[in-house]
């Protein structure tokens, strides 16, 4: 029986796209509902100003991180000693429940601040355990030759699913507002259900499970720190997205700039991934490999670019076509930052690296959202979005002096010398 050619002849890897798929459409649909709920009760029921609602959504975004933060190298240690499937599953099934108590109290209209922090205080936990397994399956199931393919391939499920879920969930808030969680309800059974019919994966090795849960948490964040290669690649998505991120103020900018209400809110979040979904698309026919380290820095620098040209807009379909050109840089950043990542890291290590990774991106999401709150609060939405494009660009010329590895990386052929790892 000859190889497989692309990871869709693999059955188990079309169950495990299934899984993420359906899971990305329903957490990033319900992420946009929380946010504009929040916004609307700030503005409508606690008689907030445009500012001090902009600043509840920062404090939205650090209500998620701070569970992220404490629990994620837990949750790597988690994804490395036992069978990420059920991991990935269990966690799925708890933010089912998450679902289901938001679709409850918006049902009964038990509409405050403090309730919506809880369930998404809870979002935030539940996503740290779910992250570092899915992305550790993977390498699992393919073949190490079609490893950049699968990842394209589970970025436009990714993709496919950040343009769907909010857009689809804005319209669903429109007709009933807790249409959107019920929703998600049924699509987390799904990906549940379709990621636990994956076969078996291989066993952790047997030192995985002697050894002390806090020593292998030490080991991989000395892997990842003494690794300069992966270090750089992790740190410049952390900061560049910290300062440049400004989905946080789309419900400022969908209410009260554009005025274009919640439809047009799950638009301006679905318009970045279809830029990217178009990207990742391309690149699982022809993914890039040649100069990836330089062309990693340049979609960053681009990434600044559209986040600044989106702060000034102010007519509706132009600021659609800044955030396409956003998701569009940010998913070649994203392609390539991931298969560095997943090739210059050991089987043992994967679930603790990538838990180590998604920390930073959930980092430089929620703390972004938090940056962008405070600085939206001073400085207003437009100059916030603009202070947080500049310096992602700024961030970005930084890194390629600080850590010139990455402008050198020609190739995704494995550069990582640390084959010792710790336990």
């Amino acid at each position: 029986m000859s190889d497989p050619t692309t990871p869709l002849a693999i059955p188990d890897f079309r169950r495990f796209w299934l899984a993420r798929f359906a899971s990305v459409i329903a957490t990033n649909g319900v992420v946009v509902i929380i946010g504009y709920q929040l916004y609307d009760v700030a503005r409508a029921e606690y008689a907030m100003s445009i500012s001090d609602a902009a600043f509840q959504l920062g404090l939205l975004g650090l209500a998620q991180f701070i569970p992220i933060l404490l629990l994620t190298p837990i949750a790597g240690v988690v994804a490395d000693r036992f069978d990420r499937r059920n991991v990935a599953g269990f966690s799925m099934c708890i933010d089912l429940c998450i679902a289901l108590g938001l679709g409850t109290v918006t049902a009964l209209d038990i509409r405050s601040l403090p309730v919506l922090f809880g369930f998404a205080a809870l979002h935030g936990a539940v996503r740290v355990f779910q992250g570092p397994a899915l992305s550790a399956i993977a390498p699992n199931i393919v073949p190490a030759a079609l490893i950049p393919r699968a990842i394209a391939l589970n970025s436009i499920a990714w993709q496919a699913g950040a343009v769907i879920g909010p857009a689809s969930f804005g319209f669903l808030f429109g007709s009933s507002h807790a249409l959107p969680y019920w929703t998600s309800t049924v699509l987390l059974l799904i990906a549940a259900t379709s990621l636990l019919s994956i076969r078996s994966l291989p066993p952790p090795p047997p030192e995985a499970r002697r050894a002390h849960p806090f020593q292998q948490i030490k080991g991989g964040f000395q892997f990842v720190w003494n690794d300069r290669f992966l270090l750089g690649c992790i740190t410049l998505d952390l900061f560049a997205v910290i300062f440049g991120g400004a989905t946080a103020l789309f419900p400022v900018f969908a209410r009260d700039v554009l005025h274009v209400g919640p439809e047009g809110l799950g638009q301006m979040r679905a318009a970045p991934a279809v830029g990217a979904a178009i990207v990742a698309l391309t690149l699982s026919f022809r993914p890039l490999e040649h100069n990836v380290g330089v062309k990693m820095l340049l979609a960053v620098v681009v990434y600044g670019a559209a986040t600044i040209a989106f702060a000034f807009s102010r007519h509706f379909p132009t600021s659609l076509g800044f955030l396409v050109i956003l998701g569009a840089a940010d998913m070649v950043s994203v392609f390539i930052r991931t298969s560095l990542i997943q090739l210059n890291t050991p089987d043992d290590m994967r679930g603790r690296v990538s838990a180590t990774s998604g920390l930073a991106i959930s980092a430089s999401n929620e703390l972004g959202e938090m940056q962008s709150g405070v600085a939206a609060a001073l400085l207003g939405a437009t100059g916030a979005v603009v202070f947080g494009g500049g310096a992602a660009i700024f961030v970005t010329v930084l890194w390629s002096k600080l850590f010139p590895e990455i402008r050198r990386a020609r190739t995704f052929a494995p550069q990582y010398r640390h084959r010792d790892t710790a336990p």
